[in-house]
């Protein structure tokens, strides 16, 4: 059975930074596409960045210069540090297993506010 748990998430003011992990129990990471996505009020769920196999990367354009994705595949997490924050970026934050093994986390908190 697969497991993701992510955490990291919080309350940082606009400018700041966050990192947020996802640990995986069930799946080795290393062999896996992983994403980050978010959900912000009363929107759809969105891509962030997604880390391949291979480690190749992609970001969504509003986040692409400011978040990176990693993965540290001794701990067998995937991470997302998250810098320059805009209020904007406030969402529950999933973490999601792309293939070949699928699941979704149960999300952490992001809030960007003053």
């Amino acid at each position: 059975q697969v497991q993701l748990v992510e955490s990291g998430g919080g309350l940082v003011q606009p400018g700041g930074s966050l990192r947020l992990s996802c640990a995986a129990s069930g799946i080795f990471l290393r062999i896996n596409t992983m994403g980050w996505y978010r959900q912000a009020p009363g929107e759809q769920r969105e891509l962030v960045a997604r880390i391949s196999n291979s480690g190749s990367t992609i970001y969504a354009d509003s986040v692409r210069g400011r978040f990176t994705i990693s993965r540290d595949n001794a701990k067998n997490t995937v991470d997302l540090q998250m810098n320059s924050l805009k209020p904007e970026d406030t969402a529950v934050y999933y973490c999601k297993a792309e293939g070949p093994r699928y699941a979704w986390g149960q999300g952490t908190q992001v809030t960007v506010s003053s």
